[in-house]
């Protein structure tokens, strides 16, 4: 049985009921592996210099929902803008760090060469970096805590910062929205600390990010917004009134462990005043 709805091109006038300035709006989406949909009827736009937590169980959509974004991935239906445009226009504005698992840490080069290549939509075409640009990037490292490191090769730096390089190349784009695939996972502590300092500079700096996460227990804390998906939308909209124990076991479908965390972590939420 086919689970998909014709394939269909939206017309123009209906990407209007999203406002065009949002970084990005999400348009009646459907994406699908083999024929079966992983994501399902998506709609959905981000204000403008907010954090954005993408909150959902194992296998929710969480990571298609990023690739989708940038066009790693087809989409079965629907759309997708960046700033009103499509993602092949704008890519210059979007910055993106991908989980650690797809990357080749054994690829033979040092973690300034890696943030360099967040440059290179900035140099010509068959042009090689110039002085500015590696400065660009040792200067991005050093916000990250890794200037020491810059010539090590990384397959010699550690989980955690092998995260914060590619949080430095991110960086250095210096673009106006940033797609982030589970930052967290994975990480110590300092480089948690690290993490979310960034993010909140960002956010000061009128940047938009999205942010996949998996610690429910945090939340709260780290985002302004939170979309609670499982294959769909369950809500959307700022932390403080979205991520509520009702929405939360609609989105995890009864798994009592992860609620009771969810729960505490709301409790204690509201005694810091978070």
């Amino acid at each position: 049985m086919n689970l998909l709805p014709k394939q269909r091109r939206l017309p123009e006038a209906a990407d209007q009921h999203h406002d065009p300035r949002a970084p990005i709006s999400i348009h009646d989406m459907t994406v699908a592996y083999h024929r079966r949909p992983v994501l399902w009827d998506i709609d959905f736009a981000a204000e403008e210099g907010r954090l954005i937590g993408i909150v959902g169980p194992n296998g929710a959509g969480k990571s298609t929902l990023i690739k989708a974004c940038l066009d790693l991935i087809p989409k079965a239906s629907g759309s997708i803008r960046i700033y009103g445009q499509p993602y092949k226009k704008q890519r210059q504005l979007v910055g993106y760090v991908p989980q650690r698992e797809s990357i080749d840490w054994e690829f033979p080069i040092n973690a300034l060469d890696v943030v360099t290549m967040g440059t290179y939509g900035k140099i010509a075409w068959c042009l090689p970096p110039r002085k500015k640009h590696r400065a660009a990037a040792y200067e991005a490292l050093e916000k990250v805590g890794m200037a020491e490191y810059a010539h090590r090769q990384i397959s010699r730096l550690s989980g955690g910062q092998q995260q914060r390089v590619f949080l430095a190349r991110a960086l250095v784009q210096d673009a106006q929205l940033y797609l982030m695939d589970e930052p967290f996972a994975g990480v110590d502590a300092a480089t948690e600390s690290a993490i979310i300092a960034l993010l909140k500079d960002l956010k000061a700096r009128g940047r938009t990010v999205l942010v996949v996460h998996h610690d429910l227990q945090t939340v709260k804390s780290y985002f302004d917004d939170v979309i609670l998906l499982n294959m769909r939308i369950v809500a959307s909209g700022p932390t403080a009134t979205t991520f509520t124990e009702e929405n939360l076991r609609t989105t995890y479908g009864g798994k009592l462990t992860l609620l009771v965390e969810a729960a505490e972590a709301i409790a204690r939420g509201g005694k810091e005043g978070v």
